[in-house]
């Protein structure tokens, strides 16, 4: 059992750190034990029902063992669209076990996880939290051999990605892929230029330059980062907090992971100037457990920060200004992207949205003031205290101005990273990637826009397509019900279940879904999917509840034509309960023939 003594101690008896010392557990133990709560119950004073219920609403907490080598498949749309079943398939094969369990000497587990941020190299996989990419069922059976034979997982990675994933800190086989830089993210940068900057201007100038940037937060809801950090700067609190918000969970958004890989200075020079300007001291990159394998990384370039005096005491020779920034890492939560989530996760908390009021910027990390940004919109604040706002501002539209990071994927030649001018065209952009006899685009992920071909002329902005950066592009090979199907099975999955709309929303979806692609689905079943769907988004209390219908409505909206196939025709009700199914397994093991008319 791992040492719990010295992982509290590492934490500082901290009950907020809480989820620092559950991941250390169960990296070195396999699993969480019911001696480990006990001993963490006691050490900390807080009760074992205060642990399990954290422990239980994380993906990649178990209380039992999950393999010594642990196999994570991901199961993403996409994953599934580049073959990810014949993976999955040769997985089961070699290692004599299927998915969600282990084998029986406890060597090899195989198990399902929603999305890993590798949809442009996919199928993936993260094995002991290490991330494998384009696979085949050949390199499947590879790797389950080495794993019988004893082989360390690093070893067996056959050759590294570009950029810093090769460097000696990262050390992955995983792939930046950019196919488009621009003048925001990912043009030249040079350490410490844009602290400096900011430095020589007041914390009401900057706030200024960014508001009349026009900058909106780039994770999705598109809120005015100056705005909001001015509402942080103006409230009242003991201690003031940044968080980076780096976990990026909707499938088919990986762009984050490739800024964190190529551009995490320009991301803490952002974080560090939010500092300055709020009045904050402490700052939280929460990063999600799936790029765990960039956290040696991140704290090089952290640790590279403080021995330059641009963390740490007195930052830059500026008396009175500390500012210091720590990692922390979540556990497989997609609701977690939420803000109010995010922070109760780390806390030490289950991942449950807050209700709002109050807003984090006046009550959030430890009930004090705290500004939460996307990895995306610290670097693009950076950006702007270097170049300033008129600059930004001639970029991309008159509502939304300067660039975003899109991460394409899916149909597409080539998958990657492209960081354009907001207003392309969804045309343009199939254009960019080399996307061929397109069906569809999903924009901005599940919970986002399913556009048609009739449509291609709108634009990404956020006066028309907004999105946190996931573009995933469907041909006319594609069944678009499949898709869908993927997608609202991750809603019922992900749901946090704090409130009924969604809770019970997400997996009436799913049962109705599941009803007509079994041949059981009648007309008004669809009528049925867009009333659930209308209390969903008008009832639940965050943003998963209010889209997590919209896979399916889009669906029907743009593709209603799709369910002629499925559905019965000339038929009010169908119950889609099979009754003959049903008993057919008593039956059998009595020896009788049903008789069911």
């Amino acid at each position: 059992m791992a040492d719990i003594s010295a992982i509290v101690q590492k934490h500082n008896s901290d009950p907020s750190r809480l989820m620092d010392m559950l991941i250390d557990i169960h990296m070195d133990s396999g699993s969480i034990s019911d001696d480990a709560i006990s001993a963490l119950s006691k050490q900390l004073g807080i009760s074992r029902v205060d642990i399990q219920q954290t422990l239980s609403f994380y993906h990649f907490f178990s209380t039992a063992p999950v393999g010594k080598y642990a196999i994570y498949l991901n199961d993403s749309a996409v994953a599934t669209m580049k073959g990810r079943a014949e993976v999955a398939a040769a997985f089961e094969k070699a290692a004599g076990c299927k998915f969600g369990e282990i084998t029986e000497d406890g060597l090899i587990g195989l198990h399902t996880t929603a999305d890993i941020g590798m949809n442009d190299q996919e199928p993936a996989a993260l094995i002991n939290g290490i991330p494998f990419t384009g696979l085949t069922p050949q390199k499947a059976g590879e790797l389950v051999a080495g794993m019988k034979a004893g082989k360390p997982v690093p070893e067996m990675i056959a050759g590294y990605g570009d950029g810093n994933n090769s460097s000696e800190v990262v050390k992955s086989m995983v792939c930046n892929n950019i196919r488009k830089t621009g003048p925001v993210v990912f043009d030249d940068f040079s350490q410490g230029s844009a602290v400096k900057k900011a430095l020589e201007m007041s914390p009401d100038d900057i706030i200024k330059e960014v508001k009349e940037s026009n900058l909106r937060g780039r994770g999705g809801a598109g809120f005015p980062a100056g705005m909001k950090w001015e509402f942080c700067r103006k409230a009242r609190g003991d201690k003031h907090f940044i968080i980076c918000n780096a976990d990026e969970g909707e499938p088919g958004t990986f762009k984050d992971r490739v800024i964190l890989t190529e551009r995490a200075g320009l991301m803490i020079e952002g974080m560090i100037i939010a500092a300055f300007s709020i009045g904050a001291q402490e700052g939280i990159i929460y990063l999600r457990a799936e790029y765990m394998y960039l956290k040696k990384y991140l704290e090089s370039v952290l640790d590279d920060y403080r021995s330059k005096n641009f963390l740490g005491k007195s930052i830059a020779g500026n008396d009175g200004f500390d500012f210091d920034i720590r990692i922390q890492f979540g556990a497989g939560a997609y609701v977690c992207g939420e803000e109010s989530a995010l922070i109760e996760s780390a806390e030490g908390k289950r991942g449950e949205p807050r209700n709002r009021p109050p807003f984090p910027v006046t009550k959030g990390y430890l009930d004090q003031p705290t500004a939460v940004n996307n990895v995306e919109t610290f670097c693009a604040a950076a950006r702007i205290v270097l170049n300033g706002a008129e600059w930004y501002r001639t970029l991309g539209t008159d509502r939304s101005s300067g660039t975003k990071v899109l991460s394409i994927s899916g149909d597409c030649e080539q998958p990657g990273i492209y960081e354009v001018e907001w207003g392309l065209s969804v045309r343009e952009m199939l254009k960019l990637c080399s996307a061929r006899n397109t069906k569809a685009v999903q924009v901005g992920g599940p919970s986002g826009t399913l556009v048609p071909p009739k449509e291609f002329d709108r634009t990404i902005d956020f006066s028309d397509l907004p999105t946190g950066g996931s573009i995933i592009v469907i041909d006319n090979s594609r069944n678009v019900l499949d898709i869908a199907r993927n997608f609202v099975d991750f809603f019922a999955e992900e749901s946090c279940g704090a409130c009924v709309p969604c809770r019970s929303g997400t997996v009436l979806l799913k049962q109705k879904f599941e009803k007509i692609m079994n041949g059981h689905g009648v007309e008004n079943d669809l009528d049925e999917i867009l009333a659930i769907g209308s209390v969903m988004k008008t009832a639940s209390r965050c943003g998963l509840g209010q889209t997590a219908s919209n896979p399916v409505v889009n669906l029907i909206n743009h593709f209603r034509d799709e369910f002629d196939s499925v559905l019965k025709k000339d038929v009010d009700y169908d119950t889609g309960f099979d009754l003959e199914a049903a008993v057919a397994d008593s039956c059998d093991y009595a020896g009788r023939t049903p008789n069911l008319k």
